[in-house]
């Protein structure tokens, strides 16, 4: 298997799905400096793998992510904090050019950067006992690394702002509601929804689906020159500020930032 290198994400291929698993699960797969560097890498690699025709990404265990690992950013050096952000750009751009469809399967919490992966995917699936969100506002940050870019596309602009400026959390119902989310699948069927979905997809035409996407992410990469760089630049000088710098020592202590 070509993915055998990779130490925060397992694999498992059936005909030509591959299903991705965040593989942190004692961190409910929040992301640390590793696997962060392993998102900036995995898509451009499947991206070229003729053996797969659909993806499916999820969790494993408890949760789909919980977002950026807080341990990781509370002694980070300025060098450290510049490839990071380097690295959160490759991981969008990747995503959104990614030429195989892609499947969500949202089990338990996706939040951050979490909620970000999902939404990027072409549909999401998401266990109905799963919660999403993107609270970067509450430990003194932009929703810069792909959430000022995805969640206007899905639900507009109005509604965006209030879930990136607040940080609230949306079940699964709501989540599908307001269109967030494609569906809401039973926690035990998740994943093999998801899957199959994607069997599906691959018993298409590999051209007039893959064109397809192509067509439809325009949008996406359109919304990503537009807003990625921006976002990303204003997330990365929100590290330097004092709520910011609070809210990683409360966390730290286990306290309310």
């Amino acid at each position: 298997m070509p993915y055998s290198h990779y130490k925060t994400l397992r694999f498992s291929q059936a005909g030509a799905v591959l299903t991705v698993r965040i593989d942190r699960p004692q961190a409910l797969n929040a992301v640390s400096a590793t696997l962060h560097t392993e998102l900036s890498r995995v898509f451009s690699q499947i991206a070229q793998d003729a053996s797969v025709d659909a993806v499916v990404l999820t969790g494993e265990g408890r949760a789909f992510s919980a977002g950026g690992d807080l341990a990781w950013f509370r002694d980070i050096t300025p060098a450290q904090l510049d490839a990071l952000f380097v690295e959160a750009r490759k991981i969008i751009v990747d995503l959104s050019e990614l030429p195989q469809p892609i499947v969500a399967a949202v089990n338990g919490v996706a939040a951050g950067l979490g909620a970000t992966l999902a939404l990027f995917c072409d549909m999401v699936y998401m266990a109905d006992d799963a919660k999403i969100s993107d609270p970067h506002v509450r430990i003194g940050v932009t929703a810069g690394d792909g959430g000022a870019v995805v969640w206007p596309l899905l639900v507009g602009l109005s509604r965006a702002k209030e879930y990136l400026m607040t940080g609230d959390s949306l079940d699964a119902v709501e989540a599908e509601r307001i269109g967030l989310v494609n569906r809401v699948v039973p926690s035990a069927e998740l994943v093999a929804t998801a899957q199959a979905t994607a069997e599906r997809l691959c018993q298409g035409s590999r051209m007039a689906i893959r064109s397809t996407k192509a067509a439809l992410n325009k949008h996406v990469r359109e919304a990503v020159n537009l807003v990625l760089d921006t976002s990303l630049a204003l997330e990365k000088a929100c590290f330097s500020d004092g709520f910011h710098k609070r809210a990683i020592a409360a966390f730290a202590a286990k306290a309310q930032p």
